[in-house]
């Protein structure tokens, strides 16, 4: 199915698989662009665009084609969606930790005692997160594996393991701080 006739049949294109990727395949690039510019992060566009896909497939039959093209409609997704991820970054700015921080707090040096509630600390920190979170940096900072093995472990691209580790240290900072630790 080419992309002229996926907009023509309108909403209930996004609800086969193969309209789904006709419509990915016409307007991604251009959705990541825009997103990129708008919050000039490659991992957040690589989740906007993810996320326009998700929605417009499971809110197909609110797309109206007489009201405007299939690709008008994906783009005020995305517009909604970096606004959304704009204003809440304003509300509440988090600044990741960073990885050599994580590392010296995860091994501390102030004897068993120290080291043992540091651990717990960490170990707790990481269990609050999502699952999704919690496996990207256990698996790439803690065991120091490369992204494209976890990658190629998981079945996701390498991009949205990066996308996972990043917003996992955000969430990561979160929990500490919530746990009264000083990073």
């Amino acid at each position: 199915m080419d992309i002229t006739t996926a907009a023509a049949a309108g909403g209930c294109v996004l609800r086969s698989e193969e309209g789904l990727r006709a419509a990915h395949r016409a307007h991604a690039g251009e959705l990541y662009r825009f997103a990129l510019r708008q919050l000039g992060d490659a991992g957040t566009a690589e989740d906007i665009v993810q996320e326009v896909f998700l929605r417009a497939w499971r809110s197909a039959s609110a797309f109206d084609e007489r009201r405007g093209s299939l690709r008008a409609w994906l783009f005020a997704i995305a517009r909604n969606l970096a606004v959304d991820h704009a204003r809440s970054r304003a509300v509440r700015p988090v600044q990741p930790v960073e990885s050599d921080r994580l590392v010296a707090l995860a091994g501390g040096d102030g004897g068993f005692d120290e080291a043992t509630m540091t651990a717990w600390t960490v170990e707790e920190a990481l269990r609050r997160l999502s699952e999704d979170h919690r496996v990207a940096l256990v698996e790439t900072y803690l065991r120091g594996r490369p992204y494209a093995d976890v990658s190629a472990e998981l079945g996701i691209p390498v991009g949205t393991v990066r996308s996972r580790v990043f917003y996992g240290m955000k969430a990561l900072r979160l929990v500490l701080d919530e746990m009264g630790v000083q990073l």
